[in-house]
């Protein structure tokens, strides 16, 4: 049954070839906001369609990378507060509340889904998800010394935002290091941020589109850019 909700919520899922999860990502997030957007990054397969199939609204980014989605997104949402979640299944839709409640009560303006506080399937057990695990609490570390902060998560794209919030970063970051970008303006901008603990489970179906060699340079420049 759908929670009340006090400001309205869209969830924003960008997605690329998950054909497999996707139905049951939508179904399981409707039943927790008002409206869930689709920003999909020109699949091959048939995740549009089984999208639209699920009530969900679709729209096609520009190709160039989640960064680039997740402006779509905040540009197209109609909530107030918008809630950004994996289509892989690795998420937990049923943390939506818990996730949107801080901003709801107007004690923050970001709230992060923590795998440092609510545990990953998806950092341990070989050697690159222990890279990640690494390089992931290098830069949280990082951003909590530069900004007096003691945040576990800064990578996990599980969060909820404020869209005026969202609006005013003015976000560039084209791949997935958006997430930390928007962590590092939001707190020069003295936004407040919470974090509330949610386990991410392991994708379940096809590959991560995350190449850590080629990522890691784009995560470190952006920590560069933005630390200061």
């Amino acid at each position: 049954m759908r929670s009340t909700f006090f400001k309205k919520t869209s969830l924003i899922i960008c997605v690329k070839d998950e054909a497999f999860t996707i139905g049951s990502v939508i179904r399981a997030g409707k039943a927790e906001v008002n409206e869930v957007l689709i920003v999909d990054g020109h699949s091959t397969d048939r995740t549009r369609q089984i999208a639209r199939k699920e009530g969900a609204q679709v729209v096609l980014d520009a190709g160039l990378g989640k960064g680039e989605a997740i402006r779509r997104g905040i540009k197209k949402a109609r909530g107030e507060i918008l809630v950004f979640m994996d289509g892989d299944g690795s998420h937990e839709a049923k943390d939506i509340p818990e996730l949107i409640r801080p901003i709801q009560e107007e004690q923050a303006d970001l709230v992060l889904a923590s795998r440092g506080k609510g545990g990953s399937d998806e950092l341990h057990g070989n050697f690159e998800k222990m890279m990640r695990l690494i390089g992931s609490s290098v830069i949280t570390l990082i951003i909590n010394l530069r900004f007096n902060q003691t945040l576990t998560d800064s990578q996990n794209g599980f969060r909820a935002i404020k869209k005026n919030t969202a609006e005013e970063l003015s976000l560039r970051e084209n791949n997935f290091s958006i997430e930390q970008e928007m962590i590092m303006k939001a707190l020069k901008k003295n936004c407040r941020i919470v974090e509330i603990p949610s386990h991410e489970y392991a994708r379940q179906a096809g590959k991560s589109h995350i190449n850590l060699l080629s990522m890691s340079w784009d995560y470190l420049w952006c920590l560069l850019k933005n630390i200061l």
